[in-house]
């Protein structure tokens, strides 16, 4: 029988071991996300980051909006659920100073909705239409709009066009700008409805099974993960790039989604 001595000198042993062959935690940051999708992926880049020696604290925001001024403060260290237009308005209305360190993350395809009708074909004369508020989204709905054959704009207008750029519009069409969270909700009162994968999911709606209308894979419209310019080639930022965009996390990813949610590497 062992004496107490040596159980405790054979877990100590153990203990060395163990320490000797895991990685430093010479890092620990703050990671911002949006609930849902977003923060699902997160919490599945969390134990491949731990592996490589980066702790990865995942903070859920339920508004997106506070996440870019928070990151800028300091108060993150990185961010991961907006695209490249969203990052640029928020730098320039916000005056930010964010950079992305890893384009082409995921992307949350847009989709058009309606309970009303079963087709684009079938919406009427002056049908209401909501899509987001905020300008990239809104641009980009109208751009998914167009592609629909709604409506057209004016030739060579990217993801900043408004309504203002609408130059035909055979239905007559009524946009009605709401908030993002929104959307989902307005489908009881509109006729058709262009929502961001992330709040359709949330709200229990299918991109691909459910939508009428659906985005291609636009590269502008994928992801990134950013941070403040300051800290754009800190060592930790590799890390956390390389956990994301692993293999682990792709495999999260389609499973979890089943292709409403695309992975860009």
């Amino acid at each position: 029988m062992r004496t107490p001595s040596l159980i405790t000198g054979t877990v100590s042993a153990i203990a060395l071991l163990i320490a000797a062959h895991a990685p430093a935690f010479a890092e620990t940051i703050k990671f911002g996300v949006t609930a849902g999708p977003h923060a699902q992926i997160a919490e599945a880049l969390v134990p491949v980051a731990k592996a490589k020696g980066l702790d990865v604290q995942v903070v859920e925001f339920s508004d997106g909006a506070l996440i870019d001024p928070a990151t800028n403060d300091g108060d993150l260290d990185a961010n991961g659920f907006q695209h490249t237009p969203y990052l640029e308005r928020q730098n320039k209305d916000r005056g930010l100073n964010l950079v992305s360190v890893a384009g082409k993350t995921v992307l949350l395809p847009m989709a058009g909705y309606s309970k009303k009708f079963k087709s684009l074909a079938d919406l009427p004369d002056g049908a209401q239409v909501s899509i987001p508020n905020d300008p990239s989204n809104g641009g980009r709905a109208l751009k998914l709009l167009e592609a629909g054959g709604v409506i057209k704009l004016t030739p060579g207008v990217t993801f900043q066009a408004t309504e203002l750029d609408i130059i035909e519009n055979p239905k007559n069409i009524k946009i009605i700008p709401m908030e993002t969270a929104q959307l989902p909700r307005s489908l009881e009162d509109v006729d058709f409805s262009v929502i961001t994968s992330h709040f359709a999911l949330s709200a229990g709606l299918n991109p691909r099974k459910d939508g009428l209308l659906i985005e291609d894979q636009l590269s502008e419209y994928f992801c990134l993960i950013a941070v403040a310019d300051k800290n754009k080639d800190a060592p930790w930022v590799k890390t956390l790039v390389e956990a994301y965009k692993s293999p682990e996390v792709k495999a999260v990813i389609e499973k979890t989604f089943e292709g409403n949610v695309v992975a860009g590497w």
